[in-house]
């Protein structure tokens, strides 16, 4: 069962006719995804995951179960003339019902306020219909002073998320327009250097110039903050892929948590680093947590493979593979694992027909060469493939050589050259050999105690240190005093009766902040906010429905005298409550 507290929010609809708001509507959306995974208890599905139902025609209940949630976010904006109207509704999928809409006329040049107002509204109403949760007075920061520096932003996310190297150009222009119309924009500068690490792993740059590139705007990115989130993912990034540094890399990952507790990506890339090292418990609990949110994201899912196949649970993997292969069957971390897995079960011709299948430009000499050496090293045989990659290994950078090098001697028994390959690793700050030195294939050398001293240089121990909020308690005393405050308060002043009331406005009618006054009513009280307001209205509505002189008002017309503005929610809260409908509950008093 979904909890209750657990929202996507669907990709905003661009209403203007030729589409051309799009990246706008994107760039609302995620703002409020951002805004509201800052709320601690309330579960918030990624980006990724969410916005994998963009175009999709499928219904909300099948959207909600698939993301694991109870409430859906659905929207739109339309812009014209420097204006935006931006409309928006809560869903309850369970109850199949919209329970909060809204719509808002701004001024473009005031969109981060909108989206902050925005932002709170649906958190307050969450909050009012499901539980308590604590939320700060303000959840959208505006990232920059310029309308039009954050025009070129949302444009460079638009065209880097299709992922195709005509597209990452055009978003690497837009990306370099935000910082010339404002240097201090973090985001412009994190663009830029995601832009062109992806160019330089995918291939579809110079990968030295790319990632010089890349590490240039991260740097620019550190200047200005060096405690976010998303520049620290990528330092983690950097560390582990061109310097070979574990240390480091876990550092900035665990920077990058501790920035932002729920960014989905940093916590595959803290767990892919715990299952290299071998703990193997809180890699699950941070790949865990990252499929939590983000469930239909492929990096996800992979990591999560990825983590099966170091446990040893190859089952699990597969299963996961063979669905990322589906989707995708140019997948090459996920075609790679799969071969890792069959020569680990000894299904060798298979794993040689597999890999010859993979388009020569895919993989590296090297990388190809080292398979088929360790395939027929698994088969105890040492052929030409090895004898190749000997001699390919004498090159300083040849990392793939080192890596494969390293798994088939360690299957051949021949440790002290696997070790000897080993030292390349300081030596030359390879990440494909650190990757390499704990991979289950080469389990043959594990038992070694060579290899436990080098496990200790390999993976330096780094305390992860986690911050265990505690829920503020309100003195005994005091909680009653409150309690009273706000019943005696209630009762005197029937608030209930006007349909507008919110918590927020009840909260400066009797003096408390907002998030006290939603911590009393559920923990002392033992109601939500719309439960304790719904029934104050219906003991109201019952008095008025059992005096003959409303006998000729109709049960709608004493409901809204009684503070619902709702046929639906009126009938729906009676029943809940009472166990019958109100026609028979005025029968069963007469």
């Amino acid at each position: 069962m979904n909890s209750r507290k657990s929202i996507a929010v669907l990709p905003f609809t661009d209403l203007s006719l030729d589409g051309s708001n799009e990246f706008i509507c994107n760039g609302i959306s995620e703002e409020i995804i951002n805004a509201l995974a800052k709320i601690d208890g309330l579960k918030v599905i990624s980006r990724t995951s969410s916005f994998f139902f963009k175009n999709h025609k499928a219904s909300l209940d099948e959207i909600a179960t698939k993301l694991g949630v109870a409430i859906l976010l659905e929207g739109s904006a339309q812009i014209h003339d420097g204006k935006i109207r931006v409309r928006a509704k809560l869903i309850d999928v369970e109850e199949d019902t919209h329970f909060w809409s809204e719509t808002w006329d701004r001024k473009l040049e005031n969109l981060f306020e909108t989206q902050d107002e925005i932002s709170l509204l649906i958190a307050d109403k969450i909050r009012e219909q499901y539980g308590h949760l604590n939320i700060s007075s303000r959840l959208v920061n505006s990232p920059t002073k310029s309308v039009s520096s954050y025009e070129h932003l949302l444009r460079g996310r638009h065209h880097f998320y299709k992922w195709n190297p005509e597209d990452t150009h055009l978003a690497i222009e837009h990306f370099e327009k935000s910082i010339a119309l404002d240097e201090e924009l973090v985001e412009g500068y994190l663009g830029i250097a995601d832009s062109y690490s992806f160019m330089a792993v995918a291939g579809f740059a110079p990968r030295e110039e790319a990632w010089q590139k890349s590490i240039a705007a991260i740097a620019s990115a550190k200047n200005l903050d060096p405690d976010h989130a998303g520049l620290n993912y990528m330092l983690g990034m950097q560390y582990f892929f061109t310097e070979a540094d574990f240390a480091r890399a876990m550092q900035y990952g665990m920077r990058s948590l501790a920035a932002k507790p729920t960014y989905s990506e940093a916590h595959q890339f803290v767990s892919f680093l715990h299952s290299i090292n071998g703990d193997f418990k809180k890699a699950w609990e941070h790949i865990h947590f990252a499929k939590s949110i983000d469930p239909l994201n492929p990096e996800t899912r992979f990591y999560e493979a990825n983590y099966y196949y170091r446990v040893g649970e190859n089952d699990k993997a597969k299963e996961i593979l063979n669905e990322l292969l589906e989707a995708n069957d140019k997948n090459l971390p996920a075609i790679l694992v799969n071969i890792y897995i069959l020569i680990q079960e000894l299904q060798l011709e298979l794993a040689c027909q597999t890999l010859d299948k993979i388009p020569e430009q895919a993989l590296t000499p090297d990388e190809k060469l080292g398979l088929f050496a360790l395939i027929e090293a698994k088969d105890g045989k040492s052929t030409t493939h090895l004898q190749k990659l000997e001699k390919h290994a004498q090159e300083p950078e040849a990392h793939h050589a080192h890596a494969y090098l390293f798994l088939t001697y360690a299957n051949l028994g021949r440790y002290d050259e696997a070790f000897s390959i080993l030292e390349k690793l300081f030596e030359s700050t390879s990440s494909i050999l650190l990757l390499a030195f704990s991979d289950p294939l080469g389990v043959p050398i594990h038992s070694e105690s060579r290899y436990l001293e080098f496990h200790a240089r390999v993976y330096p121990k780094i305390g992860e240190k986690t911050k265990v909020k505690k829920a503020r308690q309100l003195d005994h005393t005091i909680t009653k005093e409150q309690v009273e405050k706000i019943q005696t308060y209630v009762e005197s002043e029937r608030p209930y009766l006007n349909p507008s009331l919110t918590l927020r406005s009840l909260a400066e009618q009797v003096e408390i902040h907002p998030n006290q006054l939603s911590w009393l009513l559920n923990e002392s009280i033992g109601k939500n906010f719309n439960e304790f307001i719904n029934h104050k209205r219906i003991e109201h509505f019952k008095k008025l429905v059992l005096d003959p002189d409303n006998s000729h008002i109709s049960f709608i017309g004493l409901a809204y005298e009684s503070g619902f503005n709702s046929k639906t929610v009126f009938n729906t809260a009676f029943k809940k409550e009472v166990g019958m409908t109100p026609k028979e509950f005025q029968k069963s008093q007469a």
